[in-house]
């Protein structure tokens, strides 16, 4: 951890602010959602059956022949910033015309119980939707599985003939998920086959998910961190131990490297997303370990990437946008320059592009 005064009065006021900003966001986390999206969307796996709250900014029970993308946006950690999608839209203007927007919300028991939803509403544990861990009722049911069945929804010809691009979109706790799915996700494969091309926009999120134990070093280096810190290279981090069961077996790291390095991806950081006590789990050397803040580590991430491309001769396909002077905020960094660009090709993004 990186501390700006070096007493020890110094060091305990660094710590608190952290504690108090910690103890803040796992507040609001443990709370119940003041609003529940009204739609449901029935999920349907080998474990079981269960339904999750949903907003698509059009039937698509019905022939939409003239939408050409579809932007699915996931929300944060506290499950509350569910109209970004609503936001952007409007910010997007004639940008959006041809756009379905799709917001999955997933709730946790306290959710459940505050809103008196139905028994078949899928719930999980606090912090397992975002990692892809199962739902911890009705059924054992992954969240990523939510996203594979959106997928094969947008893929039905019938109902989306002239779709040619799919967005998947997170910010904070919405951008773990989003990169992790981009790299063990089930329906990639499914959705390129059938013509239409999937971008990954991985918005501020806390940590990444590496491929083995190098970690990013003061001098721009990356070296083995797996001795002073054990939990580097546990999921959802790292492919070592942990894994969700929805994860195919047997994990061969450096496969899901190489498909992962040929998907389109864009993180999407705020500049001034750098403060070193800003969320609730960046505290431990699991999240340390990849840098002192999220700007820290998304950029330490976009340099391991990136040397990985250049090592396997694989062309770069991913990108890194900053947006300028904006913090931990979704909707800002959504309908910025730089996140039109990612979301809808929008050219004014290029003194961003590294």
């Amino acid at each position: 951890m990186r501390f700006i005064h070096t007493t020890a009065l110094g060091f305990f006021f660094c710590t608190s602010l952290a504690h108090l900003a910690g103890a803040a966001e796992l507040d609001v986390v443990n709370s119940p959602v003041p609003l529940v999206l009204q739609d449901r969307l029935n999920v349907q796996t080998a474990g079981g059956v269960g339904d999750v709250p949903i907003r698509v900014s059009r039937n698509w029970k019905v022939e939409q022949p003239d939408i050409t993308r579809a932007v699915i946006i996931i929300h944060g950690w506290p499950r509350r910033d569910i109209d970004a999608d609503e936001d952007l839209q409007q910010r997007a203007g004639a940008l959006a015309a041809d756009t379905l927007f799709v917001t999955p919300q997933f709730l946790t028991e306290v959710d459940v119980e505050a809103h008196h939803l139905s028994p078949m509403t899928l719930r999980w544990q606090e912090r397992d939707w975002l990692q892809g861990y199962d739902a911890s009722s009705p059924a054992p049911i992954s969240a990523f599985s939510v996203i594979d069945q959106i997928f094969a929804r947008l893929a039905d010809r019938k109902i989306f003939p002239h779709l040619k691009d799919i967005v998947l979109a997170g910010h904070s706790a919405g951008g773990q998920f989003v990169q992790r799915y981009a790299v063990v996700g089930h329906a990639s494969q499914e959705i390129v086959a059938s013509h239409i091309h999937v971008r990954y926009v991985v918005a501020n999120p806390a940590a990444y998910l590496y491929f083995d134990d190098r970690r990013p070093q003061a001098d721009g280096s990356f070296a083995d961190v797996g001795a002073r810190c054990p939990t580097a290279g546990t999921w959802n981090n790292g492919l070592s131990a942990k894994l969700p069961a929805y994860v195919q077996q047997p994990v061969v790291p450096a496969m899901l490297e190489k498909d992962y390095l040929q998907r389109d991806v864009v993180y999407l950081l705020g500049t001034a997303d750098n403060d070193p006590n800003a969320d609730a789990v960046g505290q431990s050397c699991t999240y340390k370990s990849q840098g002192a803040t999220r700007l820290e580590r998304g950029n330490a991430y976009f340099r391991y990437v990136t040397a990985a491309a250049e090592a396997t001769h694989l062309p770069q396909r991913h990108r890194l946008f900053e947006v300028p002077g904006v913090a931990h905020r979704t909707y800002a960094m959504y309908h910025s320059a730089c996140g039109l660009a990612a979301v809808f090709d929008k050219s004014g993004c290029e003194d961003a592009l590294h």
